[in-house]
C-alpha cells in the first residue's frame, strides 16, 4: 500500500472503481483511526463504534459504485457526513439519547500515532487526556459534538455547520463555548495543560 500514500483521494477513488481494491484500502488507512475515533465518542460503545465504521466503508463502497461522489467534495469531511448519519441511525434503533464517553477499553491516545515517550511522561499523558475526556463529557451533546469533529476528526467549522446542519456561526460558539466551559473546569481543577 505504500506504493498509493501520494495519490490524492480523487485518485484513489478512481482507481477503485477501474476495479483496483488496494486503492481504496489505502483511503481506508489513511482515514480509519479519524472515523472510528468521532464514531466511538459519540456512541460511547468500542464494539458499537467498529460495527458502525464497517457499516460506514459499506455505505461508501455503495455509494462510490452508485456514482454518488464527485471529485469536488472533500472525501473525510463527505465520509464524516456518512459516519454521522449512521451514528443517528444508531441511536434511533436503540431509542435513546447520543452521549459522549470516553470511557472505556479504547483510549482516544491509542486511535493518533504518536512518539514513544518515556514511562513518566506516558503517564502523565495518559493522565491527562483521561481529566480531558472526563471534563469533555461534562459539556452539553451540541458542544461536545463539535469538538469532537473539530479536534478529533480534524473537520472544518464549513464541515461541521454542514455536518450538524447548523450554520457556521452556531459551529464556531459551540466550539467558543465549549473551550470557555473548558478552561474553567480547568482552573477549577488546577489543571495545567
Amino acid at each position: 500500500m505504500k506504493r498509493f500514500d501520494n495519490l490524492t483521494d480523487p485518485e484513489l477513488i478512481q482507481m477503485y472503481l477501474k476495479g483496483n481494491n488496494e486503492a481504496f484500502a489505502t483511503i481506508v488507512m489513511r482515514y480509519k483511526d479519524k472515523m472510528y475515533t468521532a464514531i466511538y465518542l459519540m456512541v460511547k460503545d468500542r464494539y458499537e463504534a467498529e460495527d458502525i465504521l464497517q457499516n460506514v466503508f459499506i455505505s461508501i463502497i455503495e455509494a462510490l459504485k452508485k456514482g454518488r461522489y464527485n471529485d469536488e467534495k472533500k472525501f473525510l469531511s463527505w465520509a464524516m457526513r456518512i459516519a454521522h448519519n449512521n451514528c443517528i441511525n444508531h441511536f434511533r434503533k436503540v431509542k435513546r439519547n447520543p452521549v459522549i464517553a470516553n470511557s472505556g477499553n479504547r483510549d482516544i491516545a491509542e486511535v493518533f500515532s504518536l512518539n514513544e515517550p518515556g514511562a513518566d511522561n506516558k503517564i502523565i499523558h495518559e493522565e491527562s487526556h483521561k481529566k480531558i475526556r472526563m471534563m469533555i463529557d461534562t459539556l452539553p451533546e451540541d458542544q461536545r459534538e463539535v469538538i469532537i469533529l473539530r479536534h478529533f476528526a480534524d473537520l472544518s467549522f464549513k464541515e461541521i455547520a454542514g455536518l450538524t446542519k447548523c450554520s457556521i456561526n452556531t459551529a464556531l460558539g459551540r466550539m467558543r463555548y465549549a473551550l470557555i466551559n473548558l478552561r474553567r473546569l480547568m482552573e477549577e481543577k488546577q489543571m495545567a495543560l
